[in-house]
């Protein structure tokens, strides 16, 4: 087994940061010039069907399919190609993470997917209660959401599927820690339909792109039968009843460019375009 000894002072060399090495830099802002395009409706959404990506679209989704006037342009982030460095789309988000999005009708610019879904959720007075214990409850489990996707993805995700190497370590501390999320959420839905209770919510929306595709096996390949997913029986009914959800089905395609081309949707600018699909 090979120790690894930490410099006194860390330096950047090209062999950081393995598959993304090419576009992990330990510094902000662009690095090149790029507008973005901007449609013709007043939200316009900046993204990528990763999990943080479809909880917006979902959310966009499904504002519509409650008759919200929520029309928006989706236009396609290619993180692998570092769309995400360039100027216009770090001029929305200095972090430079998808999803970002314009409300050119207020003037606002916001980033980090669950702030957007906040914003969203009270710009059209929708999944979320407007106060209440419920409403707390919703945030609640829509910040635990925030703060858990990273031990899921960044952590879990990376050791198990991404690494160039595999470490015993990181992957059981991870597992660990990822097993011990599904608890809370199988616990949690033991005892509620939906994360802020009777009804369906941001906190839904937000959560089941992460921890409902895990237990469908549909995130990192061989993670359902390493993470022992059927044990969640409470999360597979309330991610059952999410992903029958024609509002989640269309959300979860826009900014897709993986799969089934049935799957694929990689601008949404009108709801004719799910009709090409």
């Amino acid at each position: 087994m090979t120790t690894y000894t930490p410099p006194k002072v860390w330096t950047w060399g090209a062999e950081n940061g393995g598959e993304w090495a090419k576009l992990n830099r330990p510094i902000a802002g662009a690095t090149h010039d790029k507008d973005l395009p901007v449609g013709e409706h007043p939200l316009q959404l900046y993204s990528l069907a990763t999990p943080n990506g479809v909880k917006v679209t979902v959310m966009l989704e499904e504002l519509l399919a409650a008759g919200h006037p929520a029309e928006y342009d989706a236009w396609l982030i290619k993180i692998g190609d570092g769309d995400q460095f360039g100027s216009g789309f770090v001029e929305i988000n200095p972090n430079s993470k998808i999803p970002a999005m314009r409300d050119h009708e207020t003037g606002s610019r916001v980033f980090e997917s669950g702030a957007i879904l906040l914003y969203l959720a009270e710009k059209f007075g929708a999944f979320l209660p407007a106060s209440g214990p419920e409403r707390t409850e919703v945030l609640n489990w829509l910040f635990w959401l925030q703060g858990a996707a990273p031990y899921l993805g960044g952590g879990f995700g990376h050791f198990f599927a991404y690494a160039p190497e595999k470490f015993e370590y990181p992957i059981n501390r991870f597992t660990m820690e990822a097993k011990r999320q599904l608890d809370v959420l199988d616990r949690r839905l033991g005892e509620s339909k939906y994360l802020g209770g009777d009804h369906y919510s941001i906190a839904d929306i937000a959560t089941a792109p992460w921890y409902g595709r895990a237990i469908q096996d549909k995130g990192y390949p061989g993670a359902g039968d390493f993470l022992s997913v059927h044990e969640y029986t409470n999360v597979i009914r309330w991610m059952d009843d999410i992903s029958s959800r024609p509002a989640y089905q269309r959300g979860a395609i826009v900014n897709k460019t993986w799969g089934e081309p049935h799957e694929q949707l990689a601008e949404r600018h009108a709801a004719s375009d799910f009709d090409k699909v």
